[in-house]
Parts: C-alpha cells; structure tokens; sequence
C-alpha cells in the first residue's frame, strides 16, 4: 500500500499534462508520433491566449442594501375577487409579462398609494366587508 501522501484522494493517477508530452516530442528527435502526441502539440502551437476577466465591480459595505425582509401572511376574500386575480394575470401573460400573485398586489398597493385620499376611501368603502378566519371546510 502507498503512503498517505502520495495517494490523491480519488485513488487515481496525476493527471500529466499534455504541454510538457509535446515539449518531450518536440525536444527528442526519436520520439514516436503518435495521434496523441501530435494533437498535443498542434494544440500547444494553436492555442489562443485567455483574456483576463473584467475586473469585478467593488462595492463597499456602506452601500450595501440588505434585502428587505419579507412577511408572510394570509388574508380572506370572496372568490369573485380571488377570480380577478386571476383575469389579470391572464391579461399580464397577453402583454407578454410573467406575474405572481403576490407581484400583482403589490403593484395594486403601488397605485392606491399613488391616488388622493378621498380616492382611496371611496375604493375601501365600495369593498364589501367580509368575515375574516378560514372558511369552512366543505364536504
């Protein structure tokens, strides 16, 4: 059995790399050419140079935004207007913009903080009023 150290951990041989076989080939004149050698060594010669990554963009830790925390909660309405949600997330799709749920009434609290109070009272009292807590379980 072999020492610890000189194993690797997949038990597999090291991996010997084709630039130094090519270099072997090209330095010794009796060297066989074989298919391998010989790709090794064309692709030694034709290989391009890397470019260097863009640099990456450093932020700093004062501006830095954590993520806003998100809260989940539940809420009853009747199922007319369950259905509507529906209806425009179907019209969403129409216009070509994927929509969940929750993205639409958000978007729907963005426009009813947009209008003026008195606007925004007379959609609240045209809402019909309904019993809050799970239905109940149907048989």
């Amino acid at each position: 059995m072999k020492p610890q150290a000189t194993r690797s951990r997949s038990g597999k041989r090291p991996y010997a790399h084709t630039d130094a076989i090519a270099s072997e080939a090209a330095t010794d004149r009796e060297a066989v050419n074989t298919p391998e050698v010989q790709r090794s060594a064309t692709n030694a010669r034709t290989a391009t140079p890397v470019e260097a990554p863009p640099p990456c963009v450093v932020r700093h830790r004062r501006k830095q935004v954590g993520r806003e925390k998100v809260v989940r909660d539940t809420f009853t309405m009747p199922r007319a207007d369950y259905e509507k949600i529906a209806v425009l997330k179907q019209r969403c799709l129409d216009a070509g913009v994927d929509v969940k749920k929750s993205e639409l009434l958000r978007a729907a609290l963005l426009l009813l903080e947009s209008e003026p109070t008195k606007r925004l009272l007379a959609a609240v009292t045209a809402v019909e009023p309904v019993k809050t807590g799970r239905p109940p379980k149907s048989k």
